[in-house]
C-alpha cells in the first residue's frame, strides 16, 4: 500500500487523482491532502479516506475546523503544505497546486526523498535550474503529470536520446482557436473559460485560450527532458487525442495517443516504474476518426512567442514570464483588463525587469516579487488596455 499526498486536491488534477485512488484502493492510500477553501470537500474526503493530516491553505479560514476533525489533524496556511509531504507514511507526492506557491513543498518533497508526480508546471518554469540541481543531489524520481509531458516521458523512455531529433507538444488551441483575431480584444471571461476539450480550473483555462499554457509547458519540457528550445515544437491539435510526439533522426514520428482524460497520466505517474495494472477507459483507435495538426499562428498567440524568448534568455526570465502571467490572468478573471492585455503585460515585465541568473531560491523569489509589483503598478496607472 503506497501512501500518497495530494497538494491541491480540489482542482481538476486533484479530483482526477481521487478517481484513480478510488479505482486502485488496494494499491494506494491517501495519507494527506490540501484544499484552499473547499471545506465541504475536505470533510467528505476525510470521511472517505481517513488521512493522517490535511491542510486548508486559505488564511481567512484559520481554525475553522479546529485542529482535529475525526481522526485527522487539520493544519492551516500555505506553509503547512511542506508538512504534508514530509509524513513518513507518504511515498508519492502529487503537486497539483496552481502557481509558484508549489515550489516550497516540492523542494521539501525532494529533500525528503519522495517520488514526485509533478503537475505544478510553474515550479519548473520559475525555478527550473534550482529544482534540477536538487533533483540530481537527492536522486529524486520526478514523473510529469501534465498529459503532454507524461506522453513525452513515456515516448522518450522507449527511444535512445541520440535518436531523437525533436519533441512536440500538442495544443487544443483553446477557446478562441477559430475566433477572428480582431475580436480577441473584446472577449469575455465567460467565453475564455469555455474550453472545447478539457475541464480545468479558471487560470489554466485562460492560459490555454492564449496558448500561454503551452509556452509554460515548453519551458517545463526544457527542464524536464534537457532538450534545447530549437528542439521543442508546438502544434495545434484540436481533437486533443495525441498528447506528445517525438521525431527521430531518420524523420519518423512516434506519437502517444489516448482519450483526453487526466486519469491516464495520473495513474502512470502513481504506479511508475510499474505499469498501470489494468484498463482505465476503453477507447479503441476506431473511435479517433480525424487527427489534425497545424502550426500555431503567433499573431493569435503572442504569449507563446514570449515564452520561447523567455526560455532562451534563461536565468530569471522564465520566472518573470510566469509571475507576470499569473498577475495578468488574475486581473483578467476579475474583469479589470482585456484578454489581449495579458501578453502585453508579460512583454512589459520582460522588457523592464533586468534578467539575472540567481544562485538560490531567494534570488528567484525576488524577481517573482518585483514582477508582480510591476504588473500591479502598470495596471494602476492605466498602462494596459482596460
Amino acid at each position: 500500500m503506497v501512501g500518497v499526498s495530494v497538494l491541491g486536491i480540489s482542482g481538476s488534477v486533484g479530483s482526477s487523482t481521487v478517481k484513480v485512488l478510488r479505482q486502485f484502493r488496494d494499491s494506494f492510500s491517501l495519507r494527506s491532502f490540501s484544499v484552499h477553501s473547499n471545506l465541504d470537500l475536505a470533510k467528505s474526503l476525510i470521511d472517505e479516506f481517513s488521512p493522517e493530516v490535511i491542510s486548508i491553505t486559505d488564511s481567512k479560514l484559520e481554525g475553522t475546523l479546529g485542529s482535529k476533525y475525526k481522526s485527522t489533524t487539520i493544519l492551516y496556511g500555505e506553509d503547512s503544505l511542506s508538512d504534508l509531504v514530509r509524513l513518513s507514511s507518504v511515498s508519492v507526492v502529487v503537486t497539483a497546486v496552481v502557481g509558484a506557491r508549489g515550489v516550497r513543498p516540492t523542494i521539501a518533497a525532494i529533500e525528503a526523498g519522495k517520488k514526485i508526480a509533478i503537475a505544478n508546471k510553474e515550479t519548473l518554469v520559475t525555478f527550473g535550474p534550482l529544482i534540477n540541481r536538487l533533483v540530481a543531489k537527492y536522486s529524486t524520481l520526478m514523473v510529469p503529470v501534465d498529459s503532454e509531458h507524461n506522453a513525452l516521458f513515456q515516448l522518450i523512455e522507449r527511444e535512445k536520446r541520440s535518436n531523437i531529433r525533436a519533441i512536440t507538444l500538442t495544443a487544443s488551441g483553446g477557446s478562441f482557436r477559430t475566433l477572428p483575431i480582431e475580436e480577441l480584444e473584446h472577449v469575455s471571461v465567460k467565453q475564455a473559460l469555455n474550453h472545447p476539450t478539457w475541464s480545468m480550473g479558471p487560470k489554466i483555462t485562460v492560459d490555454s485560450a492564449g496558448l500561454i499554457n503551452k509556452g509554460l509547458e515548453v519551458i517545463e519540457a526544457h527542464f524536464l527532458f534537457g532538450f534545447s528550445y530549437d528542439e521543442i515544437e508546438v502544434v495545434i491539435h484540436p481533437q486533443s487525442l495525441t498528447h506528445g510526439i517525438i521525431e527521430t533522426i531518420d524523420g519518423a514520428c512516434l506519437q502517444y495517443t489516448s482519450h483526453p482524460d487526466m486519469i491516464y497520466p495520473i495513474a502512470h505517474s502513481l504506479f511508475y516504474p510499474i505499469p498501470t495494472p489494468n484498463m482505465l477507459i476503453e477507447r479503441k483507435p476506431s473511435t479517433w476518426k480525424t487527427l489534425e495538426f497545424f502550426p500555431p499562428n503567433l499573431d493569435r498567440y503572442p504569449g507563446l512567442k514570449l515564452a520561447y524568448l523567455a526560455g532562451r534568455a534563461g536565468g530569471a526570465a522564465p520566472s518573470i514570464f510566469n509571475a507576470a502571467n499569473e498577475e495578468a490572468v488574475a486581473l483578467f478573471l476579475e474583469e479589470k483588463i482585456s484578454f489581449t492585455a495579458i501578453p502585453k503585460l508579460i512583454e512589459s515585465a520582460l522588457n523592464k525587469i533586468s534578467n539575472a541568473f540567481p544562485d538560490d531560491l531567494e534570488g528567484y523569489l525576488e524577481k517573482d516579487r518585483k514582477t508582480r509589483e510591476l504588473i500591479q503598478k502598470e495596471f494602476q496607472r492605466g498602462g494596459v488596455t482596460i
